[in-house]
């Protein structure tokens, strides 16, 4: 639900900053929703005791080195609406429009052995190749026997397992015969 409405405000953010404020704004709202790990900031935030006034205080005196009246108007915006809880989804949300926009994205390969970063590098720029965007991909190491390259924000998930392909190739012979 808070993806949902964090891309709504998203939207208003994007029609209202220029591509180049978008990134700095994007910078912001990820140190604000770092900030949202410690657990007194977040008993101020979800405190009804706290008055709003407050509230609006504590997150405008983080976001002054933009000196941005947009900026400053959207946390007032977000803090009159009672959605100061969704700031770590809009950050998340800006992240993956600013990677939309650039057409960059980052995925993860899951394997149960080591994979070279030559061989990361290839396969990325393989899939760039296909996908006609940037893609950097990081080595996850797990027990998933085979390989499983996933880009999550273009939806993309390709799977190479041992006890499939063994069972296909059974099946084969079996057809063969």
């Amino acid at each position: 639900m808070e993806e949902l409405i964090a891309k709504r405000y998203v939207k208003a953010l994007k029609g209202t900053l220029k591509p180049k404020e978008i990134s700095v704004v994007n910078e912001l709202f990820k140190a604000l929703a770092s900030e949202f790990n410690d657990k007194r900031l977040l008993l101020i935030f979800e405190s009804r005791d706290v008055p709003n006034s407050q509230k609006e205080e504590i997150l405008l005196s983080a976001v002054k080195t933009v000196k941005s009246n947009k900026v400053n108007n959207f946390i007032k915006l977000l803090v009159e609406n009672g959605r100061i809880n969704i700031i770590p989804a809009i950050a998340s949300e800006l992240s993956k429009e600013i990677a939309r926009m650039n057409k960059s994205y980052n995925g993860k390969i899951y394997s149960d052995s080591e994979i070279d970063a030559k061989t990361l590098t290839g396969i990325g720029k393989g899939l760039s190749k296909k996908l006609g965007a940037s893609i950097s991909l990081e080595m996850v190491k797990n027990d998933f026997d085979g390989i499983k390259v996933e880009v999550e924000d273009l939806g993309v998930e390709i799977n190479f397992s041992k006890n499939r392909l063994n069972s296909q190739l059974i099946e084969h012979i079996l057809k063969a015969i």
